[in-house]
Parts: structure tokens; sequence; C-alpha cells
């Protein structure tokens, strides 16, 4: 048979959490013959800086940007952006196009050109009002109105966020977390998508259909903002799908990947 080519996933989480929370997906990407890495945000994880050492968004996504720079030539990657991660995975689509493979979005926000930040923070705070964060701790500004920082509480995350992972993973989660911010100050600057470099990627929306934090109608009114997205779903997976549906994870992606190999060799084909 035919060997299938091996590719490079970079693994990207959301608010509060690290580099931790693709444990099981990178070790199932490894023994699959990939490489997986999986970074730490500014202020996130394992990473030194401390939230309010952290300036701007483009501070908060410079370990991602400090890695698809440093790629050798002409390797390309996959990317996979998890939560407020893929408003990252857009900003590396956008300044690095040629090394990047595909971008795929775990419900994940997914801006467009014509589509901001800004604009899906405004959707998801109508059907996700501060008194629905329950037990969390938020920081809110008032000039604009805005949340400046945010610590998830354990309700919260118990009901909202893990509500299908083991105990154990919502145990290590409430160990590991760490205050975050989605920097609505500056983030729609310093992320100014154009169709000619994001637009013309590959992206591919994974629905997760028992999501309580960012709702299925929710994921679904992004997607019809950022045409021409291709969209997949996981059955049965909450907001941490890498934790609750590790194994339907990893099918997807390498369905992703699979696709786009037989893509390219049916173009390689047409040139010769």
């Amino acid at each position: 048979m035919e060997q299938k080519r091996k590719h490079h996933f970079v693994l990207v989480h959301g608010m509060g959490h690290g580099a931790w929370c693709w444990y099981k997906l990178v070790a199932l990407l490894r023994s699959a013959g990939h490489a997986a890495t999986a970074l730490d945000l500014a202020a996130s994880g394992a990473h030194p800086q401390r939230l309010d050492e952290v300036e701007s968004f483009s501070d908060y996504a410079k370990p991602l940007m400090d890695l698809m720079s440093f790629l050798p030539p002409r390797e390309k990657v996959v990317l996979v952006g998890h939560s407020f991660g893929g408003v990252c995975v857009a900003l590396a689509m956008e300044t690095f196009p040629e090394k990047v493979r595909a971008a795929v979005f775990a419900t994940g926000l997914m801006p467009s050109p014509t589509c901001s930040v800004a604009a899906i923070a405004d959707q998801y705070f109508k059907g996700h009002p501060l008194e629905a964060y329950m037990d969390s701790t938020l920081v809110v500004s008032e000039d604009p109105p805005s949340v400046s920082s945010i610590s998830f509480g354990y309700k919260y995350m118990a009901t909202k966020l893990y509500q299908l992972c083991s105990p154990e993973d919502l145990a290590m989660a409430a160990a590991l977390m760490r205050p975050a911010s989605c920097f609505l100050h500056d983030v729609d600057e310093q992320t100014k998508l154009t169709e000619e470099k994001y637009g013309a990627g590959r992206r591919v929306y994974v629905v997760c259909k028992e999501d309580k934090s960012m709702t299925e109608e929710f994921q679904r009114w992004m997607v019809k903002r950022s045409p021409p997205a291709e969209v997949r779903e996981i059955e049965g997976a909450d907001h941490m799908v890498m934790l609750s549906r590790p194994g339907e994870l990893l099918r997807l992606l390498l369905d992703i990947v699979d696709e786009d190999d037989d893509g390219e060799d049916c173009a390689s084909g047409r040139e010769q």
C-alpha cells in the first residue's frame, strides 16, 4: 500500500488553557506517525509571563507567530485552533499563507474579512451574558464596556466546558487554568484579514454538537459569515473536544489531510 504523507499539526489552545489541554491528541497524532506541536500562548500554560504583562493581542499570539516564522522553508503545517485560539490561527493564516496547508477551527472563533472579532463577541454575549459565567471571576472595564479578563470557575467549567470530560481532566484543568483575556481593546486592529491571504486558505470548521459554552447555533452563525469554510461535525463533543472526543477529532483531522493530499496529487497529475 502507498505510504501516507506525514504532516505537522500545530495545536493552539483557547482562553485560560495551555498546551496541556492537547495531551491526548498529541499522543494520538504522534502514534499515527505525524508531528504535533502544542504551544503555550503568552501568559498561558507554563509561559512565564503574567496576564498583566501582556499588553496586546499581538503579544498574546507571539509564541505562535514565532513558531511560524521559524518553520523550515517550504514546510506547511496544519493549524488547529480551539475556542479563542481560532483568532490566533486566523492571524497566522493572514501573515504566513504560504506555510499553512489547512486551518481547522475546533469549536473555535472564526473571524473573516467581513466579520470582525468584535462583531463575533457582540453576538456571543447576546446568548451568553455575564451572569452565565456563574462562579467565574470577571474584570469588566467601563470605557468602553468590555470583559478585560476572566478566570473560569470550577462550577462553570464542570457544567459549560467539561461536562462530558472525565473527572480527572476536569481536576487537571482546575489546577492548571490561568486568568485570560480576549483583548477586545485592540484585537481587531491587529487581525485585519484579507481575501487574498486568509480568505484563500483552506478552512475547516468543526461543529461540536454538545458545546454549552459556544452553542451549535452560535458556531453555525460564525460559519455563515466566513465563507467558504467547510463544515464537519462531532457528535457528543462538549467544548473541550480534544479531551471528550480525542479519537473522533483525530480521525477527522486525518481525513482532512488525506483529502488535501489527494487534491495535491490530482493537481500534480494535471500539470504533468
